[in-house]
């Protein structure tokens, strides 16, 4: 992992250095986050070291972790957003600093309640960026052409008809063993959190996945992954999001397009069609409400039609 990178290079005292394996240990094994979040921490807390570093003159020790101040944490802060780091960015870091020290608290390595004085960086309200539905039809369809092998093509048509046909997310769907691959009319998804839910299966979902697994070269262990890359390995999502960025090259797709953007089409167009938000709130496994009524803003356009067609005080009067 790169955050394991930025750890690894650090110089460190002993005992930071064996508080960190406990920590990832037990984000690993019990908390049971995802690799993407493991390595994004490893990143945060690396960076945060390495200011330590040049900020104290030594490498930081439990006890010097212990008497750092607010005004140590904001210097942290501050330098972080010199060297251009986004808000969104800021308060990821500021949030793994908050999880480490809550975890050494409660192992009884440190204590310091300095930390708890900084306030979150306030983040810009985010609007999901979805394709229309006629450019995510084609996208689904044409990323077969861009593909080296014809079962390459299939795999990479049955990934997409997964994030757009059931709103998965691409760690998601990568995630799926082979005994998992979609068939009926639903299957249970294992998001955030290690949180389920089910999630209706469209036929042509089942028939894509179904066209890649006969045309994979390999034999695809039933506990083993079920998207798996020239190698034969479980496929790298950043092998995928460069195929996403080819796909959007030949299209002529806006930068959003990525294969997160398929998972929020599936939510506006569901939006657009119809569906109310608590189901596809179920259907995203979003644990707030709040989080999938971003939608409504998505497609204020398509609601302001409707209203101007349907409510009786905005008909034309003759």
């Amino acid at each position: 992992m790169s955050g394991d990178k930025e750890l690894n290079l650090l110089k460190a005292e002993p005992g930071v250095l064996s508080a960190i394996e406990s920590w990832r240990d037990w984000l690993i094994h019990e908390r049971r986050c995802s690799r993407h979040t493991i390595d994004g921490y490893g990143r945060d807390l690396g960076f945060f070291l390495s200011f330590l570093n040049d900020h104290l003159g030594f490498p930081a020790g439990l006890k010097d972790l212990e008497k750092l101040k607010t005004a140590d944490f904001r210097s942290f802060l501050a330098r972080r957003n010199a060297d251009g780091l986004s808000r969104a960015s800021m308060a990821r870091g500021l949030s793994t600093l908050r999880n480490f020290f809550r975890f050494l608290e409660r192992r009884e390595l440190a204590h310091n309640a300095a930390i708890n004085g900084l306030r979150t960086p306030r983040l810009p309200k985010s609007i999901p960026k979805a394709l229309t539905e006629e450019d995510a039809l084609e996208a689904v369809s044409a990323i077969d052409e861009l593909a080296l092998e014809p079962w390459i093509g299939k795999r990479d048509v049955a990934l997409m008809t997964l994030l757009y046909g059931c709103g998965l997310r691409i760690s998601e769907a990568l995630d799926l063993n082979r005994n998992e691959a979609p068939s009926g009319e639903a299957m249970v998804i294992t998001g955030k959190g290690n949180k389920q839910r089910v999630v209706p299966l469209l036929a042509v979902v089942v028939e894509a996945v179904k066209a890649y697994i006969d045309a994979c070269p390999f034999t695809l262990a039933p506990d083993g992954p079920l998207f798996v890359g020239a190698r034969g390995k479980r496929l790298n999502p950043g092998v995928f999001q460069k195929q996403v960025r080819n796909l959007r090259h030949l299209l002529g797709l806006p930068e959003s397009a990525t294969p997160h953007a398929m998972r929020h089409s599936f939510a506006t167009h569901l939006l657009s069609g119809g569906g109310d938000l608590r189901t596809i709130q179920e259907l995203l496994g979003h644990a707030s409400l709040s989080t999938t009524q971003r939608y409504t803003d998505v497609d204020a356009g398509r609601l302001s039609a409707v209203y101007k067609q349907a409510h009786p005080r905005a008909r034309n009067r003759h």
